[in-house]
């Protein structure tokens, strides 16, 4: 449970926003889910309902706890409504541009000594805090999918971050019960920068036909020690997710080959098959 309650905004409603917004709600913040599309947040309304409701059946919550923690979470779809919010976690997909614009929004809207946080898996946060103002109080924030379970969390600082600020959003990152690790900023961060040459030679067998994906998959499972697979991590995070943050660290490497994107994730995000979001990636979850 937070030491004080703050009032949290979450950018995006999406499957790292919702899943955010109900780390936050449980440790019994005040959260505001922003996001523009209401069939989003519809769904992750119903994302939170279905997870509590779970809890509730295995006897870890009560029915009185969920109701609680479902009131804390209010859906909006106007950005000038985080004005008052004492952090903000940007959680959209990662687009430079986007998150730009947004932090853009955030520095004329939000207090002074707001923090504002990117959940940002891959681009700079240097890049993203340059030129707005206050750009100590702008942090990368990085939650793993799925946020309410994995433990960790990447702190990430910015050039111009404030010590002060890092210190805070680490101790917020232990209020929600998380494993923060402090990182400096640098492409990939330290998760994304290892696990590229994973998903990369994952990729890479396919493309030789070495091996099926459920070949690979299993071998990793079986033989090292993983719980999921390359390709079933891919579907899961999202293979548009996977490859945007590939191409992301790729560039920011002055294009090092370890790290090119492969053309059997480009083909698949062109088609649209992005992995279990879609009911179809490198397995079909519609049958």
């Amino acid at each position: 449970m937070a030491t004080h309650t703050e009032t949290v905004g979450v950018i995006g409603a999406g499957t790292m926003g919702a899943g955010i917004a109900l780390v936050c709600a449980r440790n019994g913040h005040q959260v505001k889910l922003l996001d523009t599309n209401q069939a989003v947040l519809d769904k992750a309304l119903a994302y939170l309902q279905a997870t509590l409701s779970r809890d509730v059946e295995k006897g870890k919550i009560t029915e009185e706890k969920k109701t609680e923690t479902l009131a804390l979470v209010d859906r909006i779809s106007d950005m000038e409504l985080l004005a008052d919010c004492d952090i903000v976690i940007e959680a959209v997909p990662e687009r430079l541009d986007l998150k730009k614009n947004i932090f853009s929004g955030l520095a004329r809207i939000c207090r002074s000594d707001a923090l504002l946080l990117s959940n940002t898996s891959s681009i700079s946060i240097t890049e993203i805090a340059g030129g707005l103002p206050h750009p100590e109080r702008i942090l990368g924030f990085h939650f793993f999918n799925p946020a309410p379970v994995m433990p960790l969390v990447e702190v990430i600082r910015g050039t111009k971050s404030s010590e002060e600020n890092v210190q805070r959003a680490y101790r917020f990152a232990e209020e929600l019960g998380k494993v923060p690790v402090l990182v400096t900023d640098s492409p990939g961060f330290i998760v994304n920068r290892i696990a590229r040459p994973y998903y990369n030679e994952a990729l890479r067998i396919l493309g030789d036909n070495l091996a099926d994906v459920e070949k690979i998959d299993r071998i990793m499972k079986k033989a090292g020690g993983f719980k999921m697979g390359p390709f079933e991590l891919q579907d899961m995070i999202g293979i548009d997710i996977n490859f945007a943050t590939t191409q992301s660290v790729y560039t920011d490497f002055f294009h090092e080959g370890r790290f090119k994107p492969s053309r059997i994730q480009q083909r698949m995000v062109q088609a649209g098959s992005l992995g279990r979001k879609t009911g179809e990636g490198f397995y079909d979850y519609d049958k």
